[in-house]
């Protein structure tokens, strides 16, 4: 065997053994390692789909309204949505209505919406 060759077929190992170990490996880098770190990933993705669903309530709202009536949107169909399209199951009505305030104030939701959830913390 020429030394052309045993440099060739040792690349070629060399590459097939870093792609074996990529593939065993993939994604571990942004695993979170620590309890701490999970449940603050966790917690932004409940926040994420919270804000989300808030704001798909309020455009389907928009949508539901006819000319010239306010849309109606309800902590309840935040809740809704963010169980159908996001699948949580537990979410507090409290968070629900804070990520529907929030939509409704940064959308300038007060000339064409109307909400309660403000007047849902109990």
């Amino acid at each position: 065997m020429s030394p052309d060759a045993a440099v060739g077929v040792l690349v070629v190992v060399t590459g097939a053994a870093l792609m074996a170990a990529g593939a065993r490996w993939k994604g571990r880098s942004t695993r979170p390692l620590a309890p701490r770190r999970a449940r603050a990933l966790a917690w932004q993705a409940y926040v994420r789909a919270l804000t989300r669903s808030a704001e798909l309530a309020i455009a389907a709202a928009r949508d539901a309204a006819g000319r010239g009536e306010p849309a109606i949107v309800t902590v309840e169909d935040v809740v809704r949505l963010a169980r159908d399209r996001f699948g949580y199951e537990e979410i507090t009505r409290e968070h629900a209505a804070a990520a529907l305030r929030h939509a409704y104030e940064r959308g300038r939701c007060a000339a064409d919406c109307v909400t309660d959830a403000y007047g849902s913390l109990r």
